[in-house]
């Protein structure tokens, strides 16, 4: 099944994140996982259509901790660097 969504864009800093998940367990597993490496407010979880469920999560990447912050510092391209040749 392809499903489009259309939405507002989560403010600067932010990112939505959706997880799709056979057990709940599983899905607050991976939101907890989260937790630990950035600031995310309170999930909202619901049954999917086939039985799974579907937490989102908004988490706010400017408020990194923990492995986040050391992993995010590192990803960033220094100010003046370009792109590589094999990115566009």
């Amino acid at each position: 099944m392809k499903c489009i969504e259309t939405q507002i864009l989560p403010s600067l800093g932010q990112a939505e994140v959706r997880i799709i998940a056979h057990t709940p367990e599983a899905a607050r597993a991976v939101a907890e996982a989260l937790r630990h490496c950035f600031a995310a407010a309170e999930q909202r979880s619901y049954p999917g259509p086939d039985g799974d469920t579907r937490l989102h999560l908004t988490v706010d990447t400017a408020a990194a901790a923990g492995p986040a912050r050391s992993w995010l510092a590192a990803s960033r391209t220094p100010a003046g660097a370009g792109a590589h040749c094999d990115e566009i």
